[in-house]
């Protein structure tokens, strides 16, 4: 697949456990895919919310795009996504009945086209990042052990 990834949300990895995940396209305007393709995004505190069986991404920033000029965007504006009608029920559902958030974990262009990964999410608590780190330093520790050569 011709995936070329722009951006990752590495605070939605530490932050939610993810169990869902779909890709998505994004309705642009103006000069947004210039500033995408030059990496000037941000998806740190952004989110989704679905609103009239469709589903709408807040909080994106995309920097003003250099060259642009008076055809420049609006950087925080609401996007919408593109998904099916049957995945965006299906993540209502979940997000009505069992509390689930929509977080966009990366913004990747494949085809020419600029396409945003979505996952249903539940927030972690304290005790679940510890033990989240804990993992982590553990298989680094034996990535290492097994590393060394006697």
């Amino acid at each position: 697949m011709d995936k070329k990834v722009i951006t990752t949300n590495r605070k939605a990895f530490h932050d939610y456990t993810i169990f869902d995940k779909y890709v998505a396209g994004i309705v642009l305007s103006g000069t947004e895919i210039k500033s995408i393709r030059k990496s000037a995004i941000n998806l740190k505190d952004s989110f989704c919310k679905i609103e009239e069986n469709e589903i709408f991404l807040y909080n994106c920033h995309i920097s003003p795009y250099e060259q642009g000029n008076r055809f420049n965007h609006k950087t925080d504006r609401i996007r919408k996504l593109l998904l099916t009608k049957k995945e965006i029920l299906k993540m209502q559902s979940k997000v009505k009945k069992d509390g689930y958030s929509i977080i966009p974990l990366e913004v990747f262009i494949s085809h020419g086209f600029a396409k945003v990964e979505i996952g249903l999410a539940k927030g972690k608590k304290l005790h679940d990042k510890r033990e989240d780190i804990a993992k982590k330093d553990h298989t680094r520790e034996m990535d290492r052990a097994s590393k060394i050569r006697y």
